[in-house]
């Protein structure tokens, strides 16, 4: 394999069976990147365009009021609530990068899919599905680790700070990227290693597979030297095409349902020192204790992230007993009674995104104060039970 670097964006990699790729790397939210994948497709007019999109998102982004289709409740139901708050959080990030561009987040993706079409060639979805990332990255990820990437997204939806055309071209220079990435990797490597690493080799390998002599393939800058070095690898045979492992949801470590039971076993343990030491009375009264402070905390906090006064109330007054019982999520049910109490509109769905730009809006869209109610309520449950513990100790 032979690669000939044209520009920091533009690599042409040559197999010893004849077969090309045009490998495009862009910034998704950079107007001169739109303008760049229009000219090598017209110019190569290659048997197939493979982009950096799975069926869902292509959906989502092709197919007018997808909003249609989605069930908030079941969502929250499915253990889906903290990736979708992931998902609207970078979602909203990007917009807000494309707008200060002038350039929707992707459309130099889009602008390659709908292209292709115009020139009747085939296109290849080559990512892997966007669901099975999330679920991977924050299935690998400590607890520690889900706070930073969760705030990490979150802070970046509502950052101020500007953009121009100019740094986002040096954002897609080698050495800049491998700075940053190498940066991600020492915060998050677990996330690191499913956005990037994984995705790396699902890209390179539907890229690979795909039919045709000659591919143009667009895909984000930050993919490509990993997309280089996974081509080689499958060309040489030193990997398989098979992706299997990197598609399948990680199962719970035997760590994290420890975890999940060690508040409940604290609190067990407390009351039985407590009747132990000082009799059933004193050993009631510390568990009313903790309980009184969980609900509290819960309540304030599902307050703060303007949920409905009943579910605030409902929040309070049930956490204690999920915590207790892990197996129950007190945000998973503080989303559902916002979804109940305050059913989401029409307009909600169809303002999500650009909601999701102002914290005004979060508390404004239905949606999206669903799924605050879902990350205060656990927030303040878990701070509840944390500030408790002294309290109740001290009485024992």
């Amino acid at each position: 394999m032979v690669t000939e670097k044209i520009s920091d964006t533009y690599h042409i990699i040559r197999f010893d069976n004849g077969d090309v790729i045009h490998l495009v790397g862009t910034a998704h939210v950079s107007n001169n990147s739109v303008e760049e994948v229009r000219s090598i497709i017209e110019e190569q007019h290659p048997d197939r365009v493979c982009i950096e999109l799975d069926d869902g998102r292509m959906k989502s982004k092709t197919e007018e009021k997808s909003w249609e289709n989605m069930d908030i409740k079941k969502i929250f139901k499915e253990g889906k609530g903290f990736l979708l708050l992931a998902n609207t959080a970078l979602a909203s990030f990007q917009k807000r990068m494309g707008a200060q561009t002038g350039t929707d987040p992707g459309a130099e993706i889009l602008g390659a899919a709908k292209l292709a079409g115009e020139m009747g060639i085939p296109v290849s979805l080559c990512d892997r599905e966007i669901q099975t990332t999330f679920r991977r990255a924050w299935g690998k990820s400590s607890l520690w680790n889900k706070c930073k990437l969760l705030a990490t997204l979150v802070s970046a939806a509502f950052s101020k700070e500007e953009i121009s055309e100019e740094e986002l071209a040096e954002l897609k220079n080698e050495e800049t990227l491998e700075s940053m990435l190498k940066e991600v990797a020492k915060e998050l490597p677990s996330v690191k290693e499913v956005l990037i690493d994984e995705r790396d080799r699902y890209l390179a390998t539907s890229i690979f597979k795909a039919e045709g002599k000659s591919k143009v393939a667009v895909i984000g800058a930050g993919h490509t030297q990993g997309i280089i070095r996974t081509l080689e690898k499958l060309e040489k045979g030193e990997l398989t095409l098979d992706t299997s492992d990197i598609t399948a949801i990680p199962p719970k470590g035997i760590g994290g349902k420890v975890a999940q039971w060690i508040i409940p076993a604290l609190i067990v343990l407390i009351l039985v020192v407590g009747v132990i030491n000082n009799g059933w009375d004193q050993g009631l009264k510390a568990f009313l204790c903790w309980m009184a402070v969980n609900a509290s905390s819960t309540f304030i906090f599902t307050i703060l992230g303007g949920a409905s006064f009943l579910t605030c109330l409902l929040s309070g007054i049930t956490a204690p007993f999920f915590v207790l019982n892990p197996v129950l999520g007190v945000g998973l049910f503080a989303g559902i009674w916002q979804a109940s109490f305050k059913p989401p509109k029409v307009k909600d769905f169809e303002n999500m995104s650009q909601d999701a730009l102002t914290l005004k809006g979060w508390y404004k869209n239905r949606i999206l104060k669903c799924l605050v109610a879902l990350l205060t309520s656990s927030i303040g449950s878990v701070l509840g039970s944390l500030v408790a513990f002294p309290f109740i100790i001290a009485r024992i």
